[in-house]
């Protein structure tokens, strides 16, 4: 006797369909075709003990199992729920009239339970997509796939309640979600805000500009000057993700496994922060099973690098290419995979080993040559694609006694918005008129200031004849490269845009400099 049953692989950051071909004949033997891996050969076990504890029987004759297409890698344990119920089927225990139409997925325990799955999301919408009635996953996984609408979704304890739902015995009703009422809901809910931050003004600037235009910002100052408190509140001022946003945000952190339990969509921006002996394949995705890494856990959101100089250099210069494309390509032997890493970049560091180099209230005891080192851990073209460089003092005792709290986030981000809305609008005419002539145009991805091409540079910020011998005045003296040039004045521009001005002018180019203090060749040299 045939069975088939459906299920989905996971394959980057998108599922496809595999179909489970189960056939019995005379003999006792069990083969497993289709390219799988161990976890899925170790199913044959699970799968029995379920089947016996549920108080069936395990059919007494050969049993082959093929999974198609079977030139795809099968990993993982979501493949024991169909399997299961293939094999039920084969002896007349489960309805095969409703097969066809569901596509289930789930691990399954000796006893029968059903454990949750990563990946339930893309599985959802490739269910959708290939007109499946339904999809059947473990309960935990329930608001997670019911996100996608037009799908009815069914959140299964046991392998009991999926027979007894497919014969009739048993009445499930589909789970359905309000997915934009709760998105909006947890949108504006943020643990963490500027108020708490006493001081700091011209930190909380260059942290309103980054925000506002996209801009990849570092801060360097002693230990306990607030870099890390500060950098944990960005995401409190940066625009509200999109419904897009966050689809696509949440179908990452579903194929890692990161997803809470109980929850349907990602509403506010990933802030990430790995620690500095994070492994390349941690950070930039792959492994043997592929995975997601933090960069990609962090799009559409913040990568926060703490300590930067104590990553290790190798791993520094993984970023390189992300920061630019905004998207990463994991290519190995067996596989290359894309995936999306569109996200800011934030690191902190002091500004010597021992942490108090320029600091007006401790004695450094570094070297120039121990400080110089220590700056060269960190590669001059890495500091190219950091927009703005902030240095950061510790606070006086004078402030830190205030009582009086700090600018909310919620007045920070309505100017954040405003400038994002200016940008939005800038772009939305490009966009059309590059898209009737190059639908495949880079300028087709444009949404804020950091991402604007050498070409966009000329049409919105060019400087008038002051803010160009302002900028040549900083190129010589600064030895600036060109990559900083851009840089200047994409932080010009949206300086620009927070103060609502149609060009760009001088003090906004002064300002812009300003951020680039890591670039002059004789930091070390200097102090802060």
């Amino acid at each position: 006797m045939l069975i088939k049953t459906y299920c989905a692989a996971v394959t980057g950051l998108e599922a496809l369909t595999v179909t489970i071909e189960i056939c019995t004949s005379k003999g006792t033997m069990f083969h497993l075709s289709g390219l799988a891996d161990t976890t899925v050969r170790e199913s044959y076990d699970r799968i029995k003990a379920a089947i016996v504890n549920n108080g069936f029987w395990m059919p007494m004759a050969e049993l082959t199992i093929n999974m198609s297409p079977a030139d795809l890698k099968k990993e993982g344990c979501s493949y024991d729920l169909p399997m299961a119920v293939g094999i039920l089927a084969t002896q007349g225990n489960v309805d095969v009239s409703q097969l066809d139409k569901f596509m289930m997925v789930g691990e399954i325990g000796l006893d029968g339970r059903l454990r949750p799955i990563r990946g339930a999301l893309p599985i959802a919408i490739k269910a959708r997509k290939d007109h499946f009635q339904g999809l059947i996953v473990p309960k935990e996984n329930i608001r997670e796939a019911a996100v996608v609408n037009n799908l009815d979704v069914y959140g299964m304890e046991s392998l009991l309640d999926v027979v007894q739902f497919f014969n009739g015995q048993k009445t499930f009703e589909p789970t359905v979600i309000d997915t934009r009422r709760e998105f909006y809901e947890q949108q504006s809910q943020f643990e963490l805000d500027f108020s708490d931050v006493r001081g700091q003004q011209s930190v909380k600037r260059a942290l309103e500009v980054a925000a506002a235009g996209g801009h990849n910002l570092i801060m360097i100052g002693p230990p306990g000057s607030g870099k890390s408190m500060l950098a944990k509140r960005l995401p409190s001022i940066l625009p509200p993700l999109s419904l897009a946003e966050s689809l696509e945000t949440t179908q990452i952190h579903s194929i890692a496994g990161k997803l809470s339990q109980g929850t349907s969509l990602i509403a506010q921006r990933p802030f990430r922060s790995p620690h500095h002996t994070v492994s390349q394949v941690a950070l930039c995705g792959g492994g043997t099973n592929p995975q997601p890494g933090e960069i990609s856990l962090a799009h559409n959101g913040v990568l926060f690098c703490d300590e930067l100089p104590e990553f290790n250099r190798s791993v520094l210069e993984v970023l390189r290419q992300p920061l630019e494309d905004r998207h990463i390509t994991v290519s190995r032997a067996k596989y290359s995979i894309d995936y999306p890493a569109s996200f800011m970049f934030v690191a902190s560091m002091n500004p010597c080993p021992c942490g108090y180099y320029g600091d007006p209230t401790h004695h450094c005891v570094c070297t120039p040559g121990q400080i110089q080192r220590y700056m060269n851990k960190i590669s001059g073209p890495l500091l190219d694609r950091i927009d703005i460089h902030c240095e950061i003092q510790a606070v006086p005792f004078a402030q830190l006694s205030q009582m009086e709290p700090g600018e909310p986030s919620s007045v920070i981000r309505e100017r954040v918005i405003r400038a994002r809305n200016i940008q939005t609008e800038r772009f939305a005419s490009l966009h059309q008129r590059q898209n009737d002539q190059f639908p495949n145009s880079q300028s087709s991805r444009i949404h804020c200031n950091a991402q604007m091409t050498e070409k966009m540079l000329h049409q919105f910020a060019e400087p008038d004849d002051q803010s160009l011998d302002m900028l040549r005045m900083a190129m010589e003296r600064l030895k600036l490269s060109a990559r900083a040039y851009s840089r200047i004045l994409k932080v010009a521009r949206t300086i620009a845009d927070l103060e609502g001005s149609e060009k760009v002018q001088s003090h906004h180019i002064a300002e812009a400099i300003g951020y680039r203090n890591l670039d002059r060749g004789d930091w070390a040299e200097r102090g802060i």
